[in-house]
Parts: structure tokens; sequence; C-alpha cells
């Protein structure tokens, strides 16, 4: 054996030494932490509980009796088929690389939940966990949008447009803000869901209470909700619900979600009372009506915000939102003589648009990594404003090619008949009383 070669073998020892230091500091993969797994599986569960039976309670008691199981049957079915298209594709066009075109989709790595095995982990908790707790706000956002089309599109088109917009407005806007698309790139704030829920939700609705047209009656017929009861308890258990929608949004058992639960009741309550007191003031009573859509305000309007501002920057949230939401639900609808029939736009569209922009003014780095103008940082306030209208324009112009599709090939709107008669008998062959 020659020097060279022995001097080869001496140094094999100090190689597989230095080789086992190097991996000894290279990162390590994520680990599952039991404790914040605990959390999101919780959350999950209580945001699958805003829709169904939050929503469709708040919904349900608010449209009159002929259409309340049509109106609970929305909210159940868009549940049962976003649940479907998230598994196929939704998810991973959210939340997976798009290459070349990841600043606008994702791609599809996870088509069908491809590779996302058991041992997947996504933050420090599993990666099905995960993909299910978004999919919570993929089932939801669609199922806003109903409120403003109640009592007069036709089951078989909701449940295409259903379909059609949740692949086409929501899991894009979803990837430009959460999934590492542009917007979020860009610094856009939106810890909940502000502008990728409830502005495309609100503006969603419009569009399609516009398309639609008015309700026949409207304005001459009383349209009262038939039961408040089954109203107050879904928003009850929406503000329940939304603890899983805002806290959880920290993914993870941990500080940040113990503010965002804290933000968030604070701002529900200060909507609440001041869209109360408005109306008590303008309207001379105050309505139970009013309360709990004041209190859903709040809820929306904190949604952006809930992680990265402090308490104080909560109430005033909330405190605008009940009163901003109120004008739009009540005086401004009343101006423009659209017919939003649940104020999907006044309460979600409205409010999302305001709490995402007073996310850029009340935002706090002693929150969280974002700052707002309180922080001197006024050019977040322009951030916020280009996400919700960059989102806004974009919803509106995909949401009226689809409504205008399906018109043309099945129809949107029931017939007079079917309207006049109600939706429960006629699409459903049921009544709520026999």
């Amino acid at each position: 054996m020659t020097l060279k070669r022995i001097g080869w073998l001496a140094a094999v020892p100090a190689l597989l030494a230095a080789t086992a230091v190097r991996a000894d500091d290279a990162p390590a993969p994520p680990a599952i932490d039991t404790g914040d797994t605990a959390w999101m599986l919780t959350s999950t569960a209580i945001v699958l509980m805003m829709t169904i039976p939050g929503l469709a309670l708040f919904y349900g008691g608010m449209v009159r009796r002929k259409n309340v199981l049509a109106t609970l049957m929305q909210s159940f079915a868009t549940c049962c088929l976003v649940t479907v298209l998230w598994f196929i594709v939704g998810y991973s066009l959210s939340f997976t690389s798009g290459g070349e075109m990841n600043d606008y989709i994702g791609g599809l790595d996870r088509l069908f939940l491809s590779g996302m095995d058991v041992g997947a982990v996504s933050y420090t908790i599993p990666e099905s966990v995960f993909m299910t707790f978004q999919m919570t706000f993929a089932i939801i956002t669609p199922a806003l949008i109903t409120g403003a089309f109640a009592d007069r599109m036709k089951f078989s088109a909701m449940l295409w447009f259903m379909g059609l917009w949740s692949l086409l407005v929501y899991a894009p806007i979803a990837h430009w803000v959460w999934g590492g698309g542009f917007l979020g790139a860009d610094g856009v704030l939106d810890f909940a869901g502000g502008t990728v829920v409830h502005v495309n939700a609100g503006v969603a609705g419009l569009v399609a209470a516009l398309v639609l047209g008015k309700r026949l009656g409207y304005g001459t017929e009383n349209m009262a909700p038939h039961n408040l009861v089954l109203s107050l308890i879904g928003a009850s258990l929406l503000w329940v619900g939304w603890f899983g929608f805002n806290a959880g949004s920290a993914v993870g058992s941990n500080g940040l979600a113990g503010m965002a639960m804290a933000n968030t009741q604070i701002a529900t309550a200060a909507a609440a009372i001041a869209w109360m007191f408005a109306e008590w003031l303008v309207m001379k009573k105050p309505s139970v009506l009013g309360i709990i859509s004041g209190a859903v305000a709040g809820l929306v309007a904190v949604t952006p915000a809930c992680g990265f501002v402090d308490p104080m920057g909560a109430l005033w949230i909330g405190l605008a939102a009940g009163v901003v939401c109120f004008i739009s639900a009540v005086f401004v609808k009343r101006a423009l003589g659209y017919d939003d029939s649940l104020d999907a736009f006044g309460i979600h569209g409205v409010g999302g648009a305001l709490g995402a922009v007073l996310t850029g003014v009340f935002a706090t780095s002693a929150v969280n990594f974002g700052s707002g103008a309180i922080d001197g940082n006024v050019a977040q306030i322009w951030l916020q404003v280009k996400g919700v209208a960059i989102s806004a324009v974009y919803c509106a112009i995909v949401t009226l090619v689809i409504l205008k599709v399906i018109d043309v090939v099945i129809g949107l709107r029931v017939s007079k008949e079917v309207e006049v008669e109600g939706l429960d008998l006629n699409l459903h062959g049921e009544t709520v009383h026999d």
C-alpha cells in the first residue's frame, strides 16, 4: 500500500466526523406539536359550525317562512360541494407552489391530496389538519353569498355557481394573499380573511343581487324575518365559531392566538353596541335584528386585524364597523335601490373592506410583524386599499361572467309562480310545517 493511499485512509474518520457535524447543524424538519394540533383540531370543528348550523340558522331565520328550508339547504349543500372540490383541486390551487405562475395561482402538487400522508407537516401541525382548517374557510365564503340572492335563485344554478366560483374566484385570491401569491408578497395584511373571505363574498353577493334583480314585491310587500329566534341562535353560533376562525389562524396554541381571541370578543361587542345605539337614535327602537347584525359586522371587520392590532385598536375597529355597516345596510342600500336580501354586501363587503383598511391604521409590531400608521407606517394603508381593490375588481368581473354563463345555459332565477308560492315546496318538495 502506498503512502498516498495510507494518507487517504487516515483522513476517512475526519471526513466522516465533519459530515456528521454538518448533518447535526442542518435544520431539523418541522415536528408536530401536540398542543398546537389539539387547538387546530378544535378550531377546525368550530369554524365548520359557523356554516352549519350557524350561518344556516342566521340566514334561515331572516327569510320568509316559505323559503326557510331552501335557505338552510343552500348552506348545507354548499358545505358538501365545496368539501369535495377542495379535496380534488381547491387546496392545491390555493396552497401549493404554482411555479412560474405562483404569483397568481398554485399548482397541482396536492391534486386529490396526493402526497399528503400521515407524516406530512404544515407549520407545527399535520398538513391534513391545516388542509381541513382551510377547507372550512373555503366552505363559509361562498355560503355567505347566498344571503344576497335569497328567495329567488334556482337550486341547480346555485350549485353550479358555488362550484365554479370556489375554483375561479376563491382559490386564486386565497393564493394571492395566503398561498405565496403577489398580494402577500407585497405586504398586504389579512390575518384571518377580511379580504379573502368577506370582501370576496360581499362583492360577489352584490353582483349576484344586481344580476338576478329584486325579489317580487320588494319595497311593497312585508318581507320581515319570519323567526328572529333562529337568527339570534345562528348569530351566537357564528360568534363562538369565530374564535376558531380568528384565533385558529395563528396556527398554534400561543400568545398570538390569545390576542386574536381577545380582539375578536372586544370588537364584536363594541360593534353590536354601536349598531344598537345608532339604530336606537335613528329608528327610535333597538331591535334584535340590529344588535345581531352589528355583532356580525364586528366579527367581519376584526377578522383581518385580529392578529395585528392590540385591544384598543380592536375596540375602535368594532365601533367603526357597527356605525358604518348600519349606514350601509340601511341607508345606502335603500338609496341605491338594490335588493341584497340579507345584507351580504352591506355587512361582509363593507365590513371586510373597512376592517382591512383599518388594519393598515392600527397594526402594531408590538403584537405581530405587521405595522401600520399607528407605528408610523402610513404606507400600509395604501397596501391594504390596494389588496381590497384588486380582489374586489377581480371578484366582480369573474362573478359576473360566471352568472351570465349559467343564466344562458340553465337560467338563474326561478319562475314567478315558484317565487310567489315559495322555494321550499317547489324546489325541495317540503315545508317547515306540514
